[in-house]
């Protein structure tokens, strides 16, 4: 097994996720989504329902066990104990318990799984929400709160931060392929700023070595094949012993990439480094974010993104098409508002992605990338074919003796075989005898 099959083997299994990071990622989920709406989620209803429908006139709610009502003389003795139909008055009732009512003992009907807002403003039937309704909202939260902890947890078993180590080993590759660079040379383009100038430290030497890789690369063609050296801008004319290598490489080699190569190139350069403060601290998951989402995600699902968007609005416009055909009663509004909040999650999520797509269209960031990909490769042709020059020019100099002669002895060997020249001779007889008479036939 060769030893570039062994690393890319190692590589696929070092960050390929495994059962444990599934396990994790849903449990965190599905325990985050089952709290927010069984403590969260209904509190944020019933505060906004009370918010909008407060009761005017110096009218006061009382409490009975969690059931808000306007309480009738004999239920203001009572405001402690469980809600009765002789407690309340049955014109205003919140009711976000999860308990089951009954009409004949508590003036009104609801089961155990629903909530109950009834106000004059609504009309005078009661109205039916169930949960189910915001378990978009609260799966939203809990997905949310799922990406952001997985992000902090070790690559072990933090799903989002494994992702997020491939995609900085990806992105790695990928300037490599684009600019041509080697390993090295794009580790010290993309390390943290810190690091590289306690590199600088310890082997500035070498640091050097590497800047001038990239400023010969990124000079323009023009100066490289310039005969007037007043054109040129040489390496050791604008680094020195006194120079600082962070402002140096973020304030020099940068500009030349973005020139040379491309903005995307430049960019992708700059969130390496921006992520690679995320491995230090874990904690700083914005850093990371960028990479992830503006060159992986947005790239590869901004369609299925889109995608989800338009299915949630036709499922809206179905959700409100049937409630104008009166098939959804006005008193149990929860599919609508389950087909609302779905549209919403769509939508935020169509947002976050345009926020960190590139501001290029599409078909100019695909030739970008073409042209960052074919850079390279042309400079590498360009140096092999001066190699090829000189080797035919040397070949040709010193070696055109030993070709002439080979040359001459080739057709002397013919000349003096007997058999060859009479097998020529009489190829040539046949074939001009051919010719005559298709000259004569096409005469007459």
């Amino acid at each position: 097994m060769s030893t570039a099959y062994q690393s890319e083997q190692s590589e696929s299994t070092l960050y390929s996720t495994k059962f444990i990071h599934y396990i994790v990622f849903i449990a965190i989920l599905a325990v985050a989504t089952f709290l927010f709406q069984q403590f969260v989620a209904v509190k944020i209803v019933q505060g906004f329902v009370e918010s909008q429908f407060k009761p005017e006139g110096g009218v006061v709610l009382t409490s009975f066990q969690g059931v808000k009502a306007v309480a009738s003389p004999e239920g203001e003795k009572h405001a402690s104990d469980d809600v009765k139909r002789e407690y309340i008055k049955p014109d205003l009732i919140f009711d976000f318990t999860s308990k089951v009512r009954e009409e004949k003992a508590h003036g009104y009907t609801k089961g155990a799984n629903e909530w109950l807002v009834k106000h004059p403003k609504l009309g005078e039937e009661a109205i039916i929400l169930e949960p189910y309704g915001f378990y978009v909202l609260s799966f939203d939260i809990g997905f949310v709160l799922a990406i952001l902890i997985t992000m902090m947890l070790p690559t072990s078993i933090g799903f989002i931060s494994l992702k997020i180590e491939r995609e900085i080993h990806n992105n790695k590759s990928k300037v490599r392929l684009q600019t041509g660079f080697t390993e090295e040379v794009v580790e010290m383009l993309t390390m943290p700023d810190s690091k590289l100038a306690e590199n600088a430290e310890q082997d500035r030497k070498r640091v050097a070595e590497l800047f001038r890789v990239v400023w010969t690369r990124t000079t323009p063609e023009d100066q490289h094949e310039s005969f007037g050296t007043h054109q040129i801008i040489r390496f050791d004319d604008v680094f020195d012993k006194n120079t600082d290598v962070v402002a140096f490489r973020n304030n020099g080699l940068y500009i030349r990439i973005r020139e040379h190569f491309s903005d995307f190139v430049e960019g992708e350069i700059e969130d390496i480094k921006s992520a690679h403060a995320w491995q230090t601290n874990h904690f700083k998951i914005f850093a990371a974010l960028r990479l992830y989402m503006a060159h992986h995600f947005t790239e590869r699902y901004s369609n299925n993104v889109t995608g989800f968007a338009y299915g949630g609005a036709a499922l809206l416009i179905i959700a409100v098409g049937i409630r104008g055909l009166k098939f959804i009663p006005a008193a149990r509004p929860s599919l609508i508002l389950f087909a609302i909040l779905l549209e919403f999650s769509m939508l935020a999520l169509l947002a976050f992605v345009l926020f960190y797509t590139e501001e290029e269209e599409r078909m100019d960031k695909m030739l970008k990338k073409m042209e960052d990909a074919s850079r390279s490769q042309l400079d590498v042709m360009h140096e092999q074919q001066r190699d090829i020059r000189t080797f035919v020019d040397k070949l040709v100099g010193e070696s055109s003796e030993v070709i002439k002669r080979r040359v001459e002895e080739a057709i002397s060997e013919h000349l003096t075989d007997n058999d060859a020249m009479k097998q020529k001779i009489s190829e040539a007889i046949v074939r001009n005898i051919q010719i005559g008479f298709k000259e004569t036939l096409g005469g007459k």
